[in-house]
């Protein structure tokens, strides 16, 4: 009996001893597949790109390129570029009626937008333009001794060049106008964002040349209507000029720009740019407070309560920011455009980069967009810390901790307190405070919890709001050389230029049939209310159909017609059609579409000229092509999620922002 209880505890003992074997090599096994994931993700140490999929997968899916998911879209590809003068366009006499200096407030759309519309007003007024003075990189607000205010930015030199023939630009005042201005004896206006330009001739030209000066201080991102009548399509035209040709960042802001779509289509496939359109002063103009919980509703709140003090906004303080969102009025948060993007079927594994230098919540909004889009990257993933040092420049330290905690109490001063503390019997003491760590003082959010009043911009905020600029050119020439673009919020007929619609316009300009979303936000929310109970966990194949057929209408003539209806009445540079642009003849002939002022909303372009048609008739053969092998598979591109889409080197637009400046001779066409 002994002899059989020996024998079974030694089968046992093998038994187990055999288990571990087994699980050791299991372990091993293991160990060593994800040591080769692990050794793919040091390929390209600027971003958390998901190579793994691209490089371990079969050869023939590597190269497939959904043209429902990345274009390009076919009824626009007619369209060309073409912003060149085509009348009797004189060149600049050097004597003219004076001198134009302005100053410019707000952010990078607002900057943008002022500086093509005070180009056209010198135009106009057959005046030098002085370069003007951006007001939040000047030297005082902390920027590096390296640049000036416009300088800082733009190149100078390229854009006095590109406007040589059309407007005479000067880098300051004549020594004589430097005196009477530093004397106060020079006019200056503060023109609406709306002014005519009957306003200038009537008003400003005779008082330009009487004093040979005028000066313009701009804060609402234009001084001058967008809809000019047909008349002056010469002066839209040189918008155009100036914004897509002339308008060139400096050399370093192209060159770090250039490095970054390089490294987003490093993996080989393309990729989508996303701006999410949250920032305070729109959610505060546009009541969407109720959109974010805590704190960051009452600085929407304090900030609206803000514009409606300084007349900027005419409406009540307290408002449903629901019944707003579902009139299209707010922003579609991060994890409504991940919904959207799954359902037009982007695979989860889609690079995804988000543009903005402000976006309002901070990156804890953005975390549903990331379990959605593993490969959901900014800024800061796909540049060295050292790459944006550069960029800025040398600058003088600041102080580094401009917070300064509470004063500790002494032993005495607390004993002295507790006698104080009137008759006994008295509570136990409180316990100690908690200490107050620096990150909950910093910031634009630290003064809402010890003050009713918003403190004034530390040296620190201004030095960080010039840098929002550069951080906003790089994003800017991102998006523009995007394949896909969809924006969170774009003006749709409110009051400022903003981000997107200046994105939007510069992509249908240079490139019309490229995949850029325009969205109705009106719709997508009835929509979104129609399943928002369960939109994380099943959305019926129905809306996923509406969805899908909404989004594609607005890739085409439809989402044009709607831009050209609510966007460019506010900012020309959204939808500079037709004026700036051209059609190569092709078997469909666009119908002209007409509103209800007359004002074409669609078709009307001129016949490109003959040097354009030749360059394109190579290309009409492989989008012929392309586009037959992609019509057998349009119900699949939907739901193949698991191909990897790589674009054409042969189809590849080339913006004009990542092109670094030549030298131009008076022929210079800028289309070429």
């Amino acid at each position: 009996m002994k002899m059989v209880f020996i024998s079974k505890i030694k089968w046992i003992a093998l038994f187990v001893l055999m288990l571990s074997m087994v699980s050791l090599v299991v372990h091993l096994s293991i160990t060593r597949l994800s040591g080769a994931y692990s050794m793919q993700s040091t390929l390209m140490p600027f971003n958390g790109f998901d190579f793994t999929a691209s490089i371990f997968a079969p050869q023939s899916d590597r190269f497939v390129r959904n043209m429902k998911l990345w274009g390009p879209v076919m009824s626009l590809k007619s369209l060309q570029p073409y912003a060149n003068p085509r009348s009797n366009y004189p060149v600049p006499a050097e004597r003219n009626n004076g001198y134009i200096y302005a100053k410019i407030f707000g952010g990078f759309e607002k900057i943008r937008s002022s500086i093509c519309d005070l180009v056209t007003i010198s135009r106009l007024l057959n005046a030098t333009l002085v370069i003007p003075e951006i007001q939040e990189s000047l030297q005082s607000k902390g920027i590096s001794y390296k640049f000036k205010s416009f300088s800082y930015l733009f190149d100078e030199d390229q854009f006095i060049a590109s406007l040589k023939n059309d407007v005479n630009i000067v880098k300051s005042l004549p020594e004589n106008l430097k005196a009477a201005r530093k004397r106060n004896e020079v006019r200056t206006y503060k023109p609406k964002r709306s002014a005519s330009p009957n306003f200038y001739v009537k008003e400003i030209l005779p008082v330009l040349k009487k004093s040979k000066v005028i000066g313009l201080v701009l804060h609402d991102g234009g001084c001058l209507q967008s809809i000019l009548p047909p008349s002056m399509s010469e002066f839209q035209r040189l918008r155009c000029r100036v914004a897509f040709h002339a308008l060139k960042f400096r050399r370093e802001i192209q060159m770090v720009g250039q490095l970054m779509v390089q490294r987003l289509r490093a993996s080989g496939q393309p990729f989508l740019a996303f701006h999410p359109g949250l920032v305070r002063n729109i959610l505060a103009y546009h009541g969407c407070a109720e959109l974010f919980q805590d704190v960051h509703a009452e600085l929407i709140q304090y900030r609206r309560a803000q514009m409606i003090k300084q007349g900027i906004l005419n409406g009540e303080l307290g408002v449903d920011s629901h019944i707003h969102r579902d009139n299209g009025s707010c922003p579609l948060m991060p994890e409504e455009v991940g919904l959207l993007l799954q359902t037009m079927g982007y695979p989860n594994r889609t690079v995804i980069y988000v543009a903005g230098s402000e976006t309002f919540g901070g990156q804890r909004v953005l975390i549903p967009l990331r379990a959605m889009f593993s490969n959901t990257v900014d800024r800061t993933r796909v540049c060295t810390k050292q790459e944006l040092s550069d960029l800025v420049g040398p600058e003088t330290p600041l102080p580094l901790n401009p917070f300064q905690p509470p004063p500790t109490k002494s032993e005495e001063q607390l004993k002295e307190e507790w006698n104080m503390a009137g008759p006994r019997p008295r509570p136990l003491p409180p316990p100690p405070d908690r200490p107050i760590y620096q990150h909950e003082k910093e910031g634009w959010y630290g003064w809402i919890t010890e003050s009713d009043t918003e403190p004034d911009p530390s040296p620190v905020d201004l030095r960080m709001q010039a840098h929002r600029l550069l951080w906003d050119a790089l994003d800017y020439i991102v998006s523009v050389e995007a394949d896909a673009f969809f924006p969170g919020f774009h003006n749709d007929g409110s009051e400022w230029p903003d981000f997107s619609s200046l994105v939007m316009g510069q992509r249908l300009y240079e490139s019309a049939s490229s995949i850029t979303y325009r969205p109705d936000r009106r719709v997508l929310a009835e929509l979104f209310n129609i399943t928002r109970d369960n939109m994380y966990y099943h959305l019926n194949y129905s809306w996923k159909l509406s969805v899908r057929e909404h989004l594609n209408k607005s890739l085409s003539e439809d989402g044009l017609i709607r831009q050209s209806l609510l966007s460019k009445p506010t900012t020309f540079l959204s939808h500079p059609l037709p004026e700036c642009s051209c059609r190569i003849p092709s078997a469909e002939v666009p119908k002209q579409v007409k509103g209800n002022d007359g004002r074409l909303l669609d078709g009307g372009e001129d016949e490109c000229p003959t040097w354009m048609k030749h360059s394109q008739e190579d290309t009409h053969l492989e989008s012929a092509v392309a586009e037959d092998g992609s019509n057998g598979n349009n119900e699949l591109e939907y739901e193949n999620d698991g191909v990897e889409q790589q674009e054409s080197d042969d189809n590849a637009v080339k913006s004009s922002l990542t092109q670094l400046p030549v030298d131009q001779d008076d022929e210079w066409d800028p289309n070429d």
